[in-house]
């Protein structure tokens, strides 16, 4: 692929995460029935939507792409509508608005709750564990693809080169704890229902308004020290985890298949805090003592099955600099990605 130098704004920014792969549009020419992404309006929805909707009219194939949210931001929605995405408005927490809504073949789960956690854990259980009740039971004839975390596996030694998806699940924190209850409850109905879901575990999405890579970025720019108190991270530009999930409907199973999602580089926070630093001209200090207790994935079984992402981490890099210097959007949400006692 032939990288752009530099991404001017947010409208160049979405264009380029939406960009379709061809697995993508393969796929939309095998995959039968429409498809429907729940909790679309959230930080990677609104461009997998967009993505989805250029994969089919690739493809040549006639398909609708739903998208629900409860759309507190109406600008999401228009845009949303604007690309060809059939919008729904829908809170579902309410078991009576989700029994309204079409029942679709294909569906991406993206509803949860992480940010806020600590202080309202009970509204946390109940977006993370309730509602994919709610939405378990009325889908139950379709396939789902359930977003899920690294989170809910043990923080691990960069010496073991992250987790694989049979490493037993052992979530610090409420929020880490509520994750692992979704997938469970998902785990529930495909077995009841012989529902094929897949838990897309997920570590981290890198889309340069937020992400791991825009936080150290945004400390550095401002003269701010950089946590390095968790040493190590895994990331993956947020277009090729788009793909990822869109072309994840194709492995669900029953019972409830596992896949890890991240890049294949583990990236140190000193390295690229450095790297940042040189190309934004700034100096990097440093908070704490690298740590060797990370949340570290190992997605092997996707590039089996996906190849490669498309978009290397020092590419990545290079795009985030560039945005933080050329005063480029922030959504204003952390990622907390230094975190490691589970406190959200």
């Amino acid at each position: 692929m032939n990288y752009p130098n530099h991404i001017a704004n947010t409208a160049e920014l979405e264009d380029l995460l939406s960009i379709p792969a061809a697995g993508v549009i393969e796929m939309m020419k095998r995959l039968d029935g429409d498809i429907m992404i729940l909790g679309i309006a959230g930080k990677m929805g609104v461009t997998m939507g967009r993505q989805a909707v250029r994969a089919i009219q690739e493809a040549g194939v006639t398909k609708k792409v739903y998208g629900v949210a409860r759309f507190s931001n109406p600008a999401e929605r228009e845009k949303l509508q604007s690309w060809g995405v059939e919008t729904i408005t829908c809170d579902l927490l309410d078991r009576a608005s989700v029994a309204k809504l079409p029942k679709v073949k294909n569906i991406i789960f993206m509803a949860g709750r992480k940010f806020g956690t600590d202080g309202s854990e009970a509204q946390t259980w109940a977006m993370n564990v309730l509602v994919p009740a709610i939405v378990a039971e009325h889908f139950c004839d379709s396939r789902i693809v359930a977003f899920s975390t690294g989170c809910v596996y043990p923080l691990v030694s960069i010496k073991t080169g992250g987790c694989q998806e049979d490493v037993l699940p052992s979530p610090v924190g409420e929020y880490s704890q509520s994750c692992l209850g979704r997938e469970r409850i998902f785990q529930y109905y495909s077995d009841c229902n012989k529902t094929p879901v897949l838990l897309f575990r997920l570590n981290y999405s890198i889309d340069l308004r937020y992400g791991v890579l825009h936080d150290i970025a945004r400390n550095i720019w401002e003269g701010k020290p950089v946590d390095n108190t968790v040493g190590y991270f895994n990331v993956i530009w947020q277009g090729d985890a788009n793909a990822a999930a869109l072309r994840a409907l194709e492995l669900t199973e029953s019972p409830a298949a596992i896949l890890n999602v991240t890049g294949p580089e583990t990236a140190s926070v000193e390295k690229t805090a450095l790297m940042l630093g040189k190309l934004m001209g700034k100096e990097v200090i440093f908070k704490a003592t690298p740590g060797d207790s990370c949340y570290l994935n190992d997605a092997a079984k996707m590039f089996r099955c996906f190849g490669y992402p498309s978009v290397p981490l020092e590419q990545m890099i290079r795009w985030q600099a560039d945005w933080i210097v050329n005063g480029g959007e922030s959504i204003g949400k952390p990622t907390h990605f230094e975190v490691n006692n589970g406190k959200f």
